[in-house]
């Protein structure tokens, strides 16, 4: 397993990295932090360099990189984009979760 970006999210990732003029080698971060509603709260940042333990995808030519402690977390999860009228922005689909939050921002196992 893995983590999965669809096509929609994809795309939304390679427009912020452009529109933000982010170097080519460019990694999308995902990760977890203990936090929110339901216990943890997912993360995404940028990195430039993938740390020595990451874990290391490319999805639709994005380059994601997880911590070893997250990925545990998040293996099997896919990440899509909604950019309908009612919400905005990313959402995780994390078979590992076993409730979330309204918004679905947090989870717990």
């Amino acid at each position: 397993m893995a983590i999965t970006l669809t096509e929609r999210a994809a795309k939304q990732i390679k427009h912020l990295l452009a529109e933000h003029k982010m170097p080519p080698e460019t990694h999308l971060r995902v990760g977890i932090k203990g936090g929110g509603c339901s216990g943890f709260s997912y993360v995404i940042n940028v990195a430039t360099v993938p740390d020595g333990e990451d874990e290391v995808f490319t999805i639709h030519d994005v380059r994601i990189v997880c911590d070893p402690k997250s990925y545990l977390y998040l293996n099997g999860t896919e990440i899509d984009y909604d950019d309908s009228l009612m919400s905005k922005g990313f959402l995780f689909n994390n078979p590992n979760a076993k409730g979330t939050c309204a918004c679905g921002a947090s989870f717990n196992t």
